[in-house]
């Protein structure tokens, strides 16, 4: 029987209710920069870096001068206008302290920057960063998700092996990034994605809330083979 040992997190539309504000705030920097990109345009790409999103939205490179504009802006309007506001997913904190405390080891991979991941850890709890063992960053991984640099990174700090490793995310690029280090996902819906996209999961639930209602049956708490 393999049981999980190790958990690797997502923490945008994962564990936070953000991917509306990083998907406006996105918007909103390549409008002023004279880019007219739609909302809804831009609301799928949300769980990739800026290295994904705006050479898929306007064939710019994040490290060209307009990309590093763009990607300053957007880090602003998303930090003074949108951060304020965020709020965790209901029963986060509990969740989390729930794996904690059945002896899971907790590490975050997320392509925020370190100091966006470490305002959106005080969104979720003044003392969630006690709840890791570790957190990778974009300065962890070259390439965002799908890519699977960040799942490499978060992988060797865990020191759990893939087997015994699920992610916890909330989009198609967490499923995708974790199974090429054959990591399997527990995907939540309340990042916005249906379970057609959300379709190579192991288990799919609703939020933070429903995945703790039903830990005790979850592949957190039970042989992962049995969801395969």
């Amino acid at each position: 029987m393999t049981h999980i040992r190790g958990v690797i997190l997502d923490v945008d539309g994962t564990l936070v209710d953000s991917n509306d504000a990083h998907a406006h705030s996105w918007a909103q920097a390549m409008a002023e920069n004279g880019h007219q990109v739609p909302f809804d345009k831009v609301r799928p790409l949300i769980g990739m870096g800026g290295d994904k999103v705006l050479p898929e939205m306007l064939g710019i490179a994040k490290d060209s001068d307009e990309g590093k504009k763009i990607s300053q802006r957007r880090k602003q309007i998303f930090m003074q206008q949108y951060l304020p506001t965020l709020k965790p997913f209901p029963h986060t904190t509990d969740l989390l302290e729930r794996m904690r405390d059945a002896g899971l080891t907790l590490v975050i991979a997320t392509s925020a920057e370190q100091d966006e991941l470490s305002k959106l850890l005080q969104v979720i709890s003044p003392n969630a960063s006690d709840l890791f063992k570790q957190e990778t960053s974009s300065k962890d991984a070259p390439r965002s998700k799908p890519d699977p640099d960040i799942m490499h990174a978060a992988l060797q700090r865990l020191g759990c092996p893939a087997s015994q490793t699920v992610m916890l995310g909330d989009t198609a690029y967490d499923i995708e990034a974790a199974a090429k280090v054959n990591v399997p996902t527990i995907a939540l819906r309340c990042g916005g994605w249906s379970d057609n996209d959300l379709h190579g999961a192991l288990a799919i639930y609703n939020d933070p809330a429903d995945l703790l209602a039903h830990y005790d049956r979850s592949p957190l708490a039970q042989d992962v083979a049995s969801f395969k």
